[in-house]
């Protein structure tokens, strides 16, 4: 595929030339998109053909395409559905390839573990006995997809370009806040051959409008589903962190993968600068602060690749955290870490929305001084309701003042951004609003 080799040419290329290559592919897709709006028209035309079609159905099929665990935030939809006669929905388990078959296989048994309990329609497109990968077309047929990533992290046998004959969904497995990310955010292809893409904000929309080829005519406004859990006032989380037999603050420290500096793309992550300091401050704090280290999923793989890591050294680092009395690594679901912590240390720009409806203090380290500069007209305000650091003085500052002391000062300005940008449109849950806007589309003629 085009991005594993894309992945290839960034270990091997020195660091300029692999910047002036990005740059290059940038400026030439935003020049070539631009001829495919006939196509991306026709697209568009297409898809009220095929709505009549499934609008005569009395089944309707929707599959759901995961590629990881994480990515699938549309829980409360894919319930609304299986509740719903009319539809048959299934939650399809699609392969990782960046980083090899080990890999693959690891993340595709993760999704389906943690997914399994939704019912007999959780399938895994690969398998291990027959060797053999799943014909969604043909053993699924399909009415509707619903993708959980943009990307082509996966075979294209999974890609969108292999349903153009269905229609087609999307919901953001995070909120966008960077203008560096509104390019691979909403004017991909992929974004510009959807039916429906259901955004997050108003803001979003807006900025859908004015950066994607089609100017956001398959946009729908519906709310985040990623959020739905944290206004659900009879969700009670479970408490999944260790047993230390005192009375201790419980932060988590989120990382992000961008190990790399291109600064044409995105470069978030602080782990190579504060992997061994964040330690040492565990181990610091041992009677007063329980931490979680919860990286990105991408984070490991990607150390595996990097000379100075590797596989050894990565996975005893990771092994650390989880040796601390007071320590423990988390790579899979975080909505009850979220829930059920004081406070995060944090850098994975798609945690800050999410963390700012637990309203609990957060502490957002900038990997470059100017990295508000790239944040657009969302994340700017957005950005300005977590405090903010750069190094480990600015992370002791926050556990001493702001956690351990309880001086936070921002509580009140996260309660009226969470009330008036992030709460969903007309008093539903985002996946209420998006089962009603698939639905209306699809009702007997």
């Amino acid at each position: 595929m085009i991005i594993s080799f894309f992945q290839f040419l960034k270990i091997i290329l020195p660091g300029k030339v692999w910047r002036f290559l990005i740059t290059l592919v940038n400026k030439s897709y935003q020049y070539i998109i631009k001829f495919l709006t006939p196509y991306f028209s026709f697209i568009r035309w297409r898809y009220k053909r095929i709505t009549k079609k499934i609008q005569k159905k009395e089944k309707i099929t929707i599959a759901f395409f995961v590629i990881h665990e994480s990515g699938f935030k549309v829980e409360g939809l894919y319930a609304l559905l299986q509740k719903d006669e009319r539809f048959i929905p299934f939650i399809i388990i699609c392969p990782y390839v960046l980083f090899g078959q080990e890999k693959m296989l690891e993340e595709m048994d993760k999704a389906y573990m943690s997914l399994k309990s939704y019912g007999p329609n959780v399938i895994k497109t690969y398998n291990t006995t027959t060797k053999k990968w799943l014909d969604v077309n043909k053993e699924i047929k399909p009415d509707i997809i619903f993708f959980t990533n943009p990307h082509p992290l996966t075979k294209p046998a999974y890609y969108i370009t292999n349903y153009l004959r269905c229609l087609t969904c999307y919901s953001p497995y995070g909120i966008n806040p960077s203008t560096n990310l509104n390019q691979i955010s909403f004017n991909q292809f992929f974004h510009n051959v959807l039916w429906k893409y259901f955004v997050e904000t108003e803001i979003h929309q807006t900025i859908s409008e004015d950066c994607s080829a089609i100017k956001g005519k398959n946009v729908v406004f519906a709310g985040y589903p990623g959020l739905d859990i944290f206004f659900d006032k009879n969700y009670k989380p479970t408490n999944n962190w260790k047993i230390n037999g005192k009375k201790a603050k419980r932060i988590i420290w989120a990382v992000h993968h961008s190990l790399h500096d291109a600064k044409n793309y995105f470069a978030f992550s602080n782990f190579k600068k504060l992997h061994q300091e964040m330690l040492d401050i565990a181990k610091e704090y041992d009677n007063e602060i329980q931490f979680v280290f919860n990286p990105h999923q991408l984070l490991k793989p990607k150390l595996y690749l990097e000379p100075d890591w590797g596989k050894m050294k990565t996975d005893a680092y990771f092994e650390k955290w989880n040796q601390l009395d007071n320590g423990q690594v988390n790579e899979s679901e975080y909505v009850d870490l979220f829930l059920t912590s004081d406070a995060i240390i944090v850098d994975s720009v798609s945690f800050l929305t999410e963390y700012l409806c637990v309203n609990k203090p957060s502490l957002y380290i900038m990997r470059v001084k100017d990295q508000l500069d790239t944040f657009n007209e969302y994340g700017k305000i957005m950005a300005d309701l977590h405090y903010h650091g750069s190094d480990i003085s600015d992370v002791r500052f926050f556990l001493n003042n702001i956690v351990l002391k309880g001086n936070d000062s921002l509580k009140e300005e996260r309660e009226h951004f969470v009330r008036n940008y992030l709460t969903p449109p007309f008093g539903s849950s985002a996946a209420e609003n998006i089962y009603r806007a698939i639905k209306n589309h699809v009702n007997y003629l």
